[in-house]
């Protein structure tokens, strides 16, 4: 049966500029709370990078009315789950629980969207904490070469920058840079409220109305960067390191999420290394092992593995190929077979029946990512977060009409060997205590 997702769909808009997105689901005594801030790192400025996953942390130290571990015991003691998000576009927070509890989640969110202390201890206990989970993550080779492509692919665009920012910025930030930024994101006109489940929703609106309506929207002073259309031509870059394995790491532009070519890139993705789930909480998952790139790689024992990643931004972004190669492999003979493979696909030689298989994929990874109410909860605010909710809503219906000629037409268009980005980490000896 096709998904409804429009089905029970309720939108309003505060006086303050809140946006509000309810989903009447009632198969269970349910309800998935998600505050979407229109914030990320492709917002910050030179030399306060990470800015906005730091604030992510602090909104859980505590505020005005409940102290960190009230925030902790107000989800966890009623058998709930929450978590929060970071991204290049957005910040986003969540809560599902049982649906009794929806109006004490209501009220934390509510009251941490002004509230929020930022204790100078707890600000320079969360600066240890995430230039640990920085370096932390340099040991791997897998984030290393990552990031050195991303910044190659980028040359002034913010999406350059990793999320969590660099060292240098998050030892140079200050408690007064973290509140300004606090200040000046966190704010109704900046932000979409969505509620899933089991709800009433004229009189849950009425509640939003009395918890939210109250707290002013300021001006809001937003970095808008410009978009960057093109690569380096014929970038490469090489890394070497301790490790067990080579990495190969392949970047290529790819439009915007509201591109109407993005719906055809997704089909090639899928011909190419497999569909990518956009969602979180996917139940079930779709393998990679029929895509081209898995079977020239992989099966051929050339890649111990071999995965894409293509995500939707609001601004154009990358799709990335990523290969693990085997201590006695060749990431460069690998790259060979990767351009081969692109060729074939740039040179119309693609039969119905594969394009058929791939957007049945694509839709199924889309399915399973779409069945519980945490996931509806989720694609209300991600879709808005860079389109609109119709973006979610005819995901299906937009695969399904995608054409041979349209994945042709974009594959020449996007995948050409000197409008790249190609990363190697060459492993140099084992890699100690890990």
């Amino acid at each position: 049966m096709p998904i409804n997702l429009n089905q029970n769909l309720h939108q309003a808009q505060l006086k303050n500029g809140l946006r509000v997105m309810l989903k009447e689901i009632h198969t269970a005594p349910v309800t998935s709370t998600w505050i979407w801030y229109g914030i990320g790192s492709r917002n910050e400025l030179p030399g306060k990078t990470g800015l906005s996953h730091w604030v992510e942390h602090m909104q859980f130290k505590g505020t005005r009315k409940y102290t960190g571990d009230d925030i902790d015991n107000l989800v966890s003691r009623v058998g709930g789950y929450a978590n929060a998000f970071t991204s290049p576009d957005w910040t986003t927070y969540f809560e599902t629980m049982p649906s009794a509890h929806l109006h004490a989640t209501l009220e934390l969110e509510a009251d941490r969207m002004v509230n929020s202390l930022f204790d100078p201890l707890d600000v320079e206990t969360e600066r240890t904490v995430i230039i640990s989970e920085r370096e932390g993550s340099e040991n791997y080779p897998e984030f290393r070469l990552d990031e050195a492509v991303q910044r190659r692919s980028f040359q002034a665009h913010p999406y350059r920058n990793e999320v969590l920012g660099s060292k240098e910025d998050l030892i140079s930030i200050s408690r007064d840079d973290l509140f300004q930024h606090y200040r000046n994101y966190y704010q109704p006109a900046n932000a979409i409220l969505c509620v899933a489940g089991d709800i009433s929703p004229q009189a849950l609106l009425e509640d939003i109305e009395n918890l939210f309506g109250g707290i002013p929207s300021a001006p809001l002073i937003k970095n808008i960067p410009g978009s960057e259309k093109a690569l380096t031509p014929g970038d490469r870059l090489e890394l070497e390191g301790p490790g067990e394995a080579h990495y190969l790491e392949i970047a290529w532009r790819c439009p915007a999420a509201s591109d109407p070519n993005f719906f055809a890139y997704s089909i090639i993705e899928s011909l190419l290394s497999g569909p990518s789930s956009l969602n979180m909480f996917g139940s079930g998952g779709i393998s990679n092992r029929t895509s081209r790139l898995y079977q020239a790689l992989v099966e051929e024992d050339y890649a111990a593995s071999v995965f894409g990643d293509l995500s939707a931004n609001i601004d154009p972004g990358v799709y990335k190929v990523f290969a693990t190669i085997q201590p006695e492999g060749d990431p460069w003979a690998a790259l060979k077979i990767i351009d081969d493979q692109i060729r074939r696909i740039t040179s119309s030689e693609l039969s119905v029946g594969e394009i058929e298989r791939a957007i049945k994929q694509a839709s199924a990874l889309f399915a399973y990512g779409s069945d519980n109410i945490t996931n509806q909860g989720f694609w209300m605010g991600y879709a808005s977060s860079f389109a609109d909710y119709q973006w979610v809503a005819e995901y299906l219906t937009r695969l399904g009409s995608v054409t041979p000629s349209q994945v042709l037409k974009v594959a020449q268009k996007y995948l050409q060997a000197d409008q790249r980005v190609v990363g190697v980490y060459r492993a140099t000896k084992p890699q100690e205590g890990l």
